[in-house]
């Protein structure tokens, strides 16, 4: 089965093709603009690697909230222009294939759970923390999308009532706390230089682990995995991140603290849209 696999987030985009369980091809490119300005590179690249190859099928994880039943992007907090459009019809005018859709943090939970760090691991829920926050819950049955396509969706969850205000129009929500495009707005420094600083780091993690909390508390996940950029800090990050969970989930419970960076790096999502593609053929999503 040869794939094309897109993953479209808030700073960069990636695209790979997938022959089987091999990545045979691989692309990034930093996101200088909204749509109109990405949809063009995304054909240039695609159709260069189209005249080497057909594609059975063309999985995307895209960095904002998805109606997954309509196939259409909610709308994208961090690059404009994406709001009802129909992604999935424009990609298979171009391609010839297939298209299925979903938001960043579903697929890459599903490649996290079917590659990666969560291989085996169910419940597992899986975090991107990079310029924005989402969050992607696997089951043994696959993905648990909710009513409305919105499960998992723990960026906007108010973590501090009087906190400052966000995006989307609420104080203090997790992503507003936590995510990389506040953290460089906030202190005029960019997360991955912060991070360095361990009484940051130290500070940071309180907001962090309560955000964290919740889902813990509520799907008593086998595994959290932590994906996007700011996860690269590895230990720095993740043993103050344990520690500090350690001493605010509630005394009496016994749910698992098993927090652990994402395996497959930046191409979590890319993995993940090609197993997407897969379901495709199987019907199972």
């Amino acid at each position: 089965m040869s794939v094309l696999a897109i993953d479209i987030g808030g700073t960069k985009f990636s695209l790979a093709v997938f022959d089987g369980d091999t990545m045979v091809r691989h692309a990034t490119r930093s996101t200088e603009g909204g749509r109109d300005w990405m949809l063009p590179r995304i054909e240039e690249i695609a159709g260069e690697w189209r005249r080497e190859s057909r594609w059975t099928a063309i999985g995307v994880g895209f960095g904002g909230p998805v109606d997954f039943e309509k196939q259409t992007v909610i709308f994208s907090t961090h690059v404009g222009g994406w709001q009802d459009f129909d992604l999935p019809g424009w990609l298979s005018d171009r391609f010839g294939a297939p298209v299925v859709m979903d938001n960043d943090a579903n697929v890459g939970a599903l490649g996290e759970g079917f590659h990666g760090a969560g291989r085996g691991l169910r419940p597992l829920f899986y975090m991107t923390l990079s310029t924005g926050i989402g969050g992607g819950i696997l089951g043994t049955q696959g993905l648990w999308r909710g009513a409305d396509s919105y499960g998992g969706e723990l960026g906007h969850m108010t973590i501090r009532p009087d906190g400052p205000d966000c995006l989307c129009g609420a104080r203090g929500c997790f992503e507003r706390m936590c995510c990389g495009l506040w953290l460089e707005r906030d202190y005029g420094r960019p997360a991955h230089e912060l991070l360095r600083d361990s009484a940051f780091v130290d500070k940071y993690v309180i907001n962090l682990a309560l955000g964290l909390k919740s889902a813990i508390m509520i799907l008593n996940p086998a595994r959290i995995v932590i994906g996007g950029g700011i996860s690269k800090a590895g230990d720095k990050l993740f043993v103050p991140l344990r520690a500090e969970l350690r001493r605010q989930i509630t005394a009496w419970s016994q749910a698992r603290i098993d927090v652990v960076p994402a395996a497959l790096g930046d191409d979590s999502v890319l993995w993940g849209a090609r197993e997407l593609a897969r379901t495709m053929e199987s019907g199972v999503s």
